[in-house]
């Protein structure tokens, strides 16, 4: 999996990378979703369907407006030549993700090697779950009454994106 997951971040970085560069913007909208598309796998890999759900979701929506805003404009973005400052942004950048990169090195290094978990936030779930939230289903108990507001706000992203693209795609308003 870990291999799997490696090649999936590597294309991800690619999209991105052609995203910055690509001189046609509905190649870079497209190129754009590439990362949002892999994240979707990458939550699938990982085992988490709720958060996969949400952001292909959003990613979709986020496509569609996308590519009917650079429909509706020009597709080609004029060339500027370079200024002199964009190369110390460029210097500053790349160290700002240097220094970013070992910073999480070394707060994950405390963690648990990966695909081994510890316990010590599930088993206060685990232990009593249908005694304090008196439902047969552990899963249910979780998400309604121990989760609970993690839900609705999973639920308020994809209402409000939804909502979202509905009045920005809508072609006559009300008369």
């Amino acid at each position: 999996m870990e291999l799997a997951l490696s090649v999936i971040l590597v294309l991800m970085i690619l999209g991105a990378l052609f995203a910055i560069h690509a001189k046609d913007l509905l190649s870079a909208v497209i190129s754009c979703s590439i990362v949002g598309y892999g994240l979707v796998i990458c939550f699938l890999l990982l085992r988490a369907p709720d958060l996969a759900i949400v952001q292909i979701v959003v990613e979709t929506i986020t496509l569609v407006i996308m590519v009917a805003v650079v429909l509706d404009s020009t597709r080609q973005e004029p060339f500027t030549k370079p200024d002199p400052h964009d190369y110390v942004a460029i210097a500053t950048a790349l160290l700002l993700i240097v220094s970013v990169f070992f910073l999480l090195k070394a707060a994950t290094g405390s963690l648990d090697p990966f695909g081994e978990g510890s316990m010590r936030m599930a088993k206060h779930y685990i232990e009593g779950a249908a005694d304090k939230t008196g439902s047969a289903n552990l899963v249910t108990g979780v998400i309604f009454d121990f989760r609970g507001y993690d839900t609705l706000g999973e639920a308020t992203v994809l209402v409000t994106a939804v909502l979202g693209a509905l009045t920005i795609l809508r072609i006559r308003g009300k008369k």
